[in-house]
């Protein structure tokens, strides 16, 4: 029997700011410390990238005990890490890291992206792992935007991107540690599409840019109420379009542990946290140039 998940939380995106760059930040935000087991969420740009202008490069810097992970929806980025990898990453791209025992890596605007200028934006999102899979060997997965599974609505005004999981018989190309749904959704112009989520998934809708109804009662605009998480109490959300929308769904089985957190470390305990800090200075994590 389908039933409609009832809404838990309304979240605006606020502006934070990191370093020299300002980003949205709707999770964690006050009142909600994560939703088990996402983590962070931060949207970034879209900035205007040129030789003059090129705020969002980070350098080498080190993970471990969850998954980084980038959606990346406009411009191209360089994505460098210690486990030899050198990938670019464009629009529609995804990069999944599994930190695990540790990795390094450094992200940024290509040399070539620099050149020529344009449009950056994107979804950075920190997904936790369990205990049992905090210390496991980092893996690296780069999805090409034309090998995501798409599901589109009957009068196709409405494209689902099934990055990871599971949705209408197609899955996703990711493999995951724990069992979690990552699509994306852009409507061309008004539609409406139900996703199935399982009742014991925590779940969230992040709207990028546009105007959704979400469930028949709440609306979702852009620089307004952006994100909505939701109780687990249903199995399915219907997302209605006004117009042209861009959005992220994520659901996962949450993991129920407790979460010790510095910096780029997501471990259970301080201990956890004070040694991984020895690793990284020991070179446990590799090294990155």
């Amino acid at each position: 029997m389908k039933k409609l998940k009832t809404i838990q939380h309304k979240v605006a995106s606020p502006l934070v700011n990191m370093g020299p760059i300002k980003l949205r930040q709707p999770l964690p935000t006050e009142g909600i410390e994560n939703v088990d087991p996402f983590l962070l969420l931060h949207h970034y740009g879209p900035y205007a990238i040129s030789e003059f202008n090129n705020p969002f490069d980070l350098p080498p810097h080190p993970h471990r005990g969850f998954e980084p992970i980038t959606l990346l929806f406009k411009g191209e980025q360089l994505h460098r890490d210690s486990l030899g990898n050198e990938m670019i990453v464009k629009a529609g791209d995804v990069q999944w890291t599994t930190a695990g025992r540790g990795i390094i890596h450094g992200e940024g605007p290509s040399k070539e992206f620099i050149k020529k200028g344009g449009d950056l934006e994107g979804i950075q999102l920190w997904l936790n792992l369990p205990a049992s899979k905090k210390m496991m060997p980092a893996n690296y997965q780069h999805l090409k935007s034309e090998y995501i599974p798409v599901i589109e609505n009957d009068d196709e005004t409405i494209q689902l991107k099934v990055i990871a999981g599971e949705q209408a018989s197609k899955k996703g190309v990711i493999k995951t540690q724990t069992a979690v749904n990552v699509f994306t959704l852009k409507a061309k112009e008004s539609g409406s599409v139900e996703i199935n989520i399982p009742e014991d998934h925590q779940s969230l809708v992040y709207l990028l840019d546009g105007e959704i109804l979400i469930n028949e009662s709440t609306i979702l605009k852009k620089g307004e109420i952006q994100m909505v998480v939701f109780n687990k109490d249903g199995n399915l959300i219907k997302i209605e379009a006004k117009g042209t929308s861009n959005l992220l769904v994520l659901s996962g089985a949450p993991i129920k542990e407790k979460i010790t957190q510095y910096g780029p470390y997501v471990m259970n305990t301080q201990t956890e946290i004070m040694e991984a800090m020895r690793d990284y200075q020991k070179g446990k994590m590799g090294y990155l140039y």
